[in-house]
């Protein structure tokens, strides 16, 4: 709040506020939205594969960021009302456990974006031992340990986001692993057509193959789409950290609401893809909506 106010002093740079309807609205449809994918998931037991595991880490990675947005709009609303101030114990303690939820969902993020990055690595290049590279269990304990590593770093992170130590290697955190998803992404497609024709002899080897490196186009958009919701928002924090008083870094901060629905508007986009882009999923949503009717 005090970044905000001081930045209307040095720069001419008008507030761009979000209605709060639109916020809630697109929160609720990106938390509803990816219920439905954890819900295909549980009910459809052909969709018990590691691959879709991941997809449901990233699922409640979403939805943590929607459901963060929505409370961090209800405690401003409850502090304009005076039900609650600014600067208080609980408040102090409340703004934490949000600002942990956050860190959260975007850690979240990140490392099952990775995990499902990693999964269509070793489905293409190591097809033949798949499932016995990665199996259920196998899975299972990585997303484990995932979001304990992540959960543990959301609290130091919050606790001590005053401290510039621990401010970037958080930042820092961003770029290195979207680098090194990019860098996997490189190796897996100049890689794809050698390692094709090695197996082309295999008998549907074609079909496997193709639908192998379909899963790849779809990480690289949900990778795009992260990039395009999460980076501005991350930028934020870098220029409120280090640069507040600057007018150019107050003018970019005064879209603050543009980017935490950009964030939002993630958690719905990433389920679009998941059912345009699976014909399973489709078919289960049908399933599901069919059996409501």
């Amino acid at each position: 709040e005090n970044i905000s106010d001081f930045s209307l002093n040095v720069t001419d740079c008008t507030q761009v506020v979000v209605p709060e309807e639109v916020f809630f609205t697109v929160a609720a449809a990106g938390i509803l939205e990816n219920l439905l994918i954890l819900i295909a998931v549980v009910r459809n037991k052909n969709l018990h594969l590691p691959m879709y595991f991941f997809i449901c880490s990233l699922a409640i990675s979403d939805m943590l960021g929607s459901l963060y947005k929505t409370l961090e709009n209800i405690f401003i609303i409850l502090c304009k009302v005076g039900y609650l101030t600014r600067h208080g114990d609980f408040e102090k303690k409340l703004d934490d456990a949000m600002d942990s939820m956050f860190i959260l969902s975007l850690l979240g993020s990140i490392f099952s974006l990775l995990a499902i990055a990693a999964d269509r690595y070793i489905t293409i290049f190591y097809a033949l031992r798949y499932h016995n590279i990665m199996t259920l269990r196998r899975a299972l304990v990585i997303l484990a340990i995932i979001w304990a590593f992540c959960a543990g770093s959301s609290i130091a992170i919050a606790l001590f986001s005053y401290e510039a130590a621990t401010v970037i290697p958080f930042t820092i955190l961003f770029p290195l692993m979207m680098f090194f998803i990019l860098c996997l992404y490189v190796h897996m497609f100049l890689l794809a057509r050698s390692h094709a024709k090695k197996i082309a002899s295999l008998p549907s080897s074609t079909v496997h193959h193709r639908t192998n490196m379909k899963g790849a186009i779809t990480l690289t958009i949900f990778l795009g789409v992260f990039l395009c919701c999460w980076a501005p928002f991350v930028l934020h924090i870098l220029l409120a950290r280090f640069c507040p008083h600057n007018p150019y870094c107050a003018c970019y901060m005064s879209i603050f609401h543009v980017n935490g629905t950009l964030i939002m508007c993630n958690a719905i986009i990433n389920p679009m893809i998941f059912a345009f882009r699976s014909p399973e999923l489709r078919s289960t949503f049908k399933k599901m909506f069919y059996c409501s009717r």
